[in-house]
């Protein structure tokens, strides 16, 4: 067997400069991915009391007029994937239906 077919692949499918570039944006990626996380969390906690206080005033834990107002604007500014990610967004912090 030759040393070639040995040799760990470049995973990155570049070298030299260009395996730098993409070992720092996937830095970043994974920055972002971070942040996303956390903000996540962050809204579903904050949706979760939102729908408890409703309830507590009296009110039903889901308001429909406002998951339709984020599903849209969500549409509006990424088209259909938009809708996508809301809808799941949405379950996060309340729950499925």
């Amino acid at each position: 067997m030759n040393a070639a077919a040995i040799a760990p692949a470049n995973t990155t499918g570049a070298t030299g400069e260009s395996a730098d570039r993409i070992a720092e944006l996937r830095t970043r990626i994974n920055s972002i991915d971070e942040q996303i996380i956390r903000l996540w969390r962050e809204r579903a906690s904050l949706s979760q009391e939102v729908g408890s206080v409703r309830v507590a005033a009296g009110g039903t834990r889901l308001m429909l007029s406002r998951e339709r107002e984020i599903l849209e604007q969500f549409k509006a500014e990424l088209g259909e994937d938009g809708t996508q990610l809301a809808l799941l967004i949405l379950r996060a912090g309340r729950g499925r239906l």
